[in-house]
């Protein structure tokens, strides 16, 4: 839990940092044997050349990173992951001699929340567990993942505000923190420009009801601006009857719930979007997706109709993916080889992320400007073997909470 001091510190005005990785004098020079101390800045055990971390202490706020891409000598092609595998840019090139600069935009956040006064409830941290300390994502530092055949010359760091797209959701959303689970949240930012930044508050197992008591929405709500967006997707685990303590039906409980979501991001002058929930891996004996999150979908649908919010129509999209892609190929868009039929890997992740950027280009006008991918049809998605993204240093066998 981070304190007063942490949010004093927080509460500072950061100043821009810079580091040097070789000769190009654009910052502190940083030896690859420096290794990250509390409050500094250094890589991250574990890392090879191929596949390595480092982190700069900062106060929570949104961060443009610029990267001077490139080596004297060799030529290279590097991927750039932020916090716990937020996806930014995918395969630079580079030749040798040659240097290019990049920049993109990277939200970084604790778990601390403005304390409720002395006889409010209410809490002063959100209620996070080990794996969120175990890994980048509610920290005090900005964690870069560089990957592929990496060639970076330079970083820079500097403090800055953007519209913010916040996302509140479970596990198909969330920025899982390993290998080889991957979320549709953790691939939008490498589709969006470098004018907009994603603020990825899902997590694994969680329900509209939970977010609220686990104070996720309380932290968003503490920092969204007028202007922002609020995407929220929720339903996988809301629809578990074996939940008594958080089931919703479709009738009452979940549009109800949802339309409190809503409300709070009006009261506040964001934008909220509902994002129906994507479908699972079950094929029928006609090679179809039958559907389990069908009436789910449907209540969504019908809720931005009625409420005028802009609609993600996710489920639609998946189902005409995997259908695309076949029983035969569409395993590879998911964990364990498929055994898992909910949580995607990153070739899963990245078509579904394409779905949700497409759908932003259609839906809604005000962010489509800074949608950057190509235009994506989902009834004619690329196959898995076209699409790579390079992996992470985490990896973890277990599967990700609710299912």
């Amino acid at each position: 839990m981070i304190g007063l001091l942490g949010m004093l510190a927080a509460a500072a005005t950061p100043h821009p940092l810079a580091f040097d990785f070789g000769t190009s004098g654009q910052g502190t020079p940083v030896a690859r044997s420096r290794l990250y101390d509390k409050g500094g800045y250094g890589f991250e055990p574990g890392g090879t050349a191929d596949a390595f971390l480092f982190s700069a202490a900062v106060p929570e706020g949104t961060y443009r990173v610029t990267v001077r891409f490139g080596d004297a000598k060799a030529a290279g092609t590097t991927t750039v992951k932020a916090e716990a595998r937020r996806l930014m840019l995918l395969a630079v090139p580079t030749k040798p001699g040659k240097f290019v600069e990049r920049s993109f935009l990277v939200n970084v956040r604790t778990d601390a929340l403005p304390p409720p006064p002395p006889t409010a409830p209410g809490g002063d941290a959100v209620r996070i567990d080990a794996k969120d300390r175990d890994g980048f994502a509610w920290d005090e530092k900005l964690t870069l993942e560089f990957l592929g055949a990496p060639k970076v010359a330079s970083i820079r760091i500097e403090p800055t505000k953007a519209p913010t797209i916040y996302l509140a959701g479970d596990s198909t959303v969330t920025d899982q923190y390993a290998e080889p689970a991957a979320s549709w949240g953790q691939m939008l930012p490498a589709m969006l420009d470098d004018q907009i930044v994603v603020a990825n508050h899902a997590k694994s197992g969680e329900t509209l009801k939970s977010f609220l008591t686990s104070l996720r929405l309380d932290k968003i709500l503490s920092t969204i601006q007028p202007g922002d967006w609020l995407f929220i997707q929720f339903g996988h685990n809301d629809q578990k009857s074996q939940w008594p303590q958080t089931f919703v039906d479709t009738a009452e409980t979940y549009p109800a719930y949802l339309r409190a979501y809503i409300a709070e991001a009006r009261r506040r002058g964001a934008h909220p979007v509902l994002v129906t929930s994507p479908e699972r891996r079950n094929f029928d004996a006609n090679g179809k997706i039958a559907g389990t999150m069908t009436e789910y979908a449907e209540a969504v649908r019908k809720l931005a109709a009625e409420q005028h919010v802009p609609l993600i129509d996710l489920n639609t999209d998946t189902k005409k993916i995997y259908e695309a892609i076949g029983p035969d190929l569409s395993p590879l868009l998911f964990m364990a080889n498929g055994t898992d039929r909910t949580h995607n890997d990153n070739e899963g992740a990245w078509l579904l992320a394409s779905a949700i950027a497409e759908r932003i280009r259609a839906n809604i006008p005000e962010l489509a400007p800074h949608v950057v991918m190509p235009h994506f049809d989902p009834a004619h998605p690329p196959l898995p073997s076209a699409i790579y993204i390079p992996k992470s240093v985490a990896y973890s066998a277990a599967k990700p909470a609710g299912n």
